[in-house]
């Protein structure tokens, strides 16, 4: 009898003790793959506490499904904040120290991006974006490699209301199951799939129009009141005004009135400036033809901003994005107005008939004129004008370009192995730039002359051959483009959210106000400065008004607006097209994508040296060390990843809008009595129509 107490007694006790819960721990594993950037993989491992468990990252993109990630960067700490199914919490850290030179290069220019980006990208005026559902996708899908999940039961009906982070379902993956958590307070409603209801034993993925693996929406979750939008980690995003968004914009808008929108009274003279109708056929100062200076300018800007940058902004903001693009590009073209004009204005002009100019010499020669004061502003600015425009030809002119056509080229189906040539497509690239900038602004003008028309055509081609598919669509495509302006529904919400959206992308599409084209339309035959401003003006329109629209058009009707299928930038656009036209126009859009980094680089090698030679003085040797950085510069964006290098130097174009829309500011009232002079003296013949 005392054994039997005994043993039951021991029995008690052990239940006791192994019943209770373990307590909630957890580990964090990393390894760095090689010795290129980014490549870090991160692994949580947890014991104990209750399951299901949720993995909050310091990263946005990283759901809080995932406890595994590939592609950390070296450098950056990794914090995980690990939550069980009793809420209990366990916070976990990491970091990678960066061992080879390009992992420590990459860190070590982060601090100056963030430094840049903080102040291009201060916020003037920040509210939390809010949004009226939230729509459910599985979580696990959108890799190729990941397994067949599917859908093993709802455990909220449809139209039941639920609780932020409750379980709504249960996903299945063999004997593995997972939650399905919902999104904020409010109603559920399960998803249709090809019109039918989504139910136990479906699949939560299916291959979309491009043949791969895709998420199924699953069904949406309906706020009777706007709710903060949810990251993959559970943070809220923000959306503000962007310092640099509104310096560009505002000074827009300022020179649209100022010059009594020119952009619209102007356009029909643009046009006959560029068929050469009012060219003196006796020689006038300068290089380079209207047409060639407008093209040359052109084949800097025309190129992945529309393909990426619209696709960006729908992805984001939906199609209504696209309206405030439009408006931004045409209010642009009072600032492409004015800064060409005056980098004609203020131009040197050598000997030989070799131009400079640019926002260096009107900056600098402009202000002087106003007194000592403003002479020595004029000096500071154009320095800083001059440093900036130098680190932006290497890299969001070169590298940056280089970089993103190479990608391209490796991601057409049947080329995978291509990734693994970049330095010699590299120095292939370096070899075409180089025999082209060797031979100065007209060897570069008589190339982009050619260029630019056959890519842009390429490209507006295919986009045509769509919307002409779509002819009886275009009333709609237009209309949801204007809807989605005024009564936004996209994913980020809001109507402020979606015009500082799309403002935002035709900023970094055309450039206007940025100062970079003036130093290519300084270099055009024509003695009259105004008159070289007013072709300018086309610049903004083809490239945001006329070749923007159709990017935004072939996107609404493929689909694509509705559901990115978790794309965005250049593979959105590439989805978009191919599924309409057939995989062979990727190899298309391909080809365009290099000629477009192609131009773009030896326009902006001309831009970059100018600025060299204005800072290091103008001589033979000077220019041959800057081609030949340029040159070198082609090779590293081709073959070595140097994320934080490019991220600076893209961000220092952005950076070169400060010093310049200031002197445009200060100088606007000149360039408007020149403007009015010049109409003056068409009308009454003084400025003689030759064809």
């Amino acid at each position: 009898m005392r054994l039997a107490k005994v043993l039951a007694t021991l029995f008690l006790l052990t239940s006791f003790a192994f019943g209770q819960d373990v307590p909630l721990s957890a580990n964090l594993s990393t390894k760095d793959k090689s010795q290129a950037i980014d490549d870090v993989s991160v692994q949580i491992d947890v014991k104990g506490g209750k399951k299901p468990y949720k993995y909050v990252w310091n990263n946005e993109d990283i759901s809080i499904y995932n406890k595994k990630f590939n592609g950390w960067s070296e450098g950056d700490s990794i914090k995980v904040t690990v939550i069980d199914a009793n809420l209990d919490t366990v916070k976990v850290t990491g970091y990678v120290k960066p061992n080879s030179f390009s992992e420590h290069v990459n860190n070590g220019m982060k601090p100056a991006v963030s430094l840049l980006q903080d102040i291009l990208f201060a916020n003037v005026w920040s509210d939390t974006v809010k949004v009226k559902e939230f729509v459910l996708k599985a979580p696990f899908a959108l890799s190729t490699a990941s397994p067949k999940y599917v859908l093993k039961e709802w455990v909220k009906k449809d139209g039941e209301e639920v609780k932020h982070l409750e379980i709504i379902a249960i996903l299945k993956e063999g004997d593995n199951e997972f939650p399905f958590y919902a999104m904020g307070d409010g109603t559920l409603m399960h998803g249709e799939h090809k019109g039918k209801k989504v139910v136990a034993g479906d699949e939560v993925s299916f291959i979309n129009k491009r043949g791969n693996l895709s998420e199924k929406i699953l069904g949406k979750i309906d706020y009777s009141s706007p709710q903060p939008f949810y990251f993959k980690n559970l943070t809220n995003k923000s959306q503000g005004i962007p310092l640099i968004v509104l310096w560009l914009v505002a000074g827009a808008f300022f020179f649209t009135f100022k010059m009594g929108f020119i952009q619209f009274k102007g356009i029909r003279h643009a046009i006959d400036l560029v068929k050469g109708r009012y060219d003196n056929p006796s020689k006038e100062a300068g290089e380079v033809t209207h047409f060639q200076a407008l093209v040359t300018a052109l084949s800097a800007t025309v190129g992945l901003g529309n393909i990426a940058g619209v696709a960006i902004a729908i992805s984001m903001g939906g199609p209504g994005a696209t309206f405030w693009m439009i408006l931004a590009g045409l209010v642009g073209m009072a600032s492409k107005f004015v800064e060409c004009t005056l980098g004609v204005k203020y131009r040197i002009l050598k000997e030989d008939g070799e131009v400079s100019g640019g926002p260096m010499y009107y900056l600098s020669r402009g202000l002087a004129k106003r007194g000592p004061g403003f002479k020595q502003l004029g000096k500071v600015l154009a320095i800083l004008f001059a440093i900036l425009c130098v680190g932006g030809s290497l890299g969001g002119g070169n590298m940056f370009q280089v970089n993103q056509a190479f990608n391209q080229l490796s991601e057409i189906p049947g080329w995978e192995g291509f990734s693994s040539y970049g330095l010699y497509f590299g120095i292939g690239m370096a070899i075409l730039v180089g025999i082209v900038i060797v031979g100065g602004i007209k060897k570069i003008a008589s190339v982009t002359d050619k260029i630019v028309p056959t890519m842009v055509g390429i490209y507006v081609i295919s986009a045509l051959v769509i919307i002409g598919f779509n002819y009886d669509n275009l009333g709609h495509g237009f209309s949801t483009i204007i809807t989605g302006a005024f009564n936004p529904d996209a994913m980020y919400g809001g109507f402020i959210g979606v015009l500082i959206l799309g403002f935002q992308r035709a900023a970094f599409s055309n450039e206007a106000g940025v100062g970079s084209a003036p130093i290519a339309h300084a270099a055009a035959k024509t003695d009259e400065p105004v008159s070289e401003g007013i072709v300018a003006i086309l610049e903004p329109f083809i490239d945001t008004v006329v070749v923007c629209t159709m990017t935004a058009l072939v996107i609404i009707f493929t689909g694509y607006a509705q559901d990115p299928e978790g794309l965005e930038g250049a593979a959105l656009t590439s989805a978009a097209l191919s599924s309409s036209l057939g995989d062979w126009s990727l190899y298309v859009l391909s080809f365009a994508v290099v000629l477009f980094a192609f131009s773009t680089m030896i326009s902006w090698s001309y831009y970059g040296l100018k600025a060299w030679t204005f800072v290091f003085g103008q001589s033979k040797m000077s220019d041959l060390i800057y081609k030949f950085i340029f040159l070198v510069f082609i090779v590293i964006g081709a073959s070595v990843g140097l994320g934080a290098v490019i991220d600076f130097s893209d961000l220092m174009i952005l950076g070169m809008a400060f010093p310049n829309i200031l002197g445009l500011l200060i100088m606007s009232g000149e360039v408007k009595a020149d403007l009015k002079d010049y109409f003056s003296r068409i009308k009454s013949g003084a400025i003689k129509r030759f064809k």
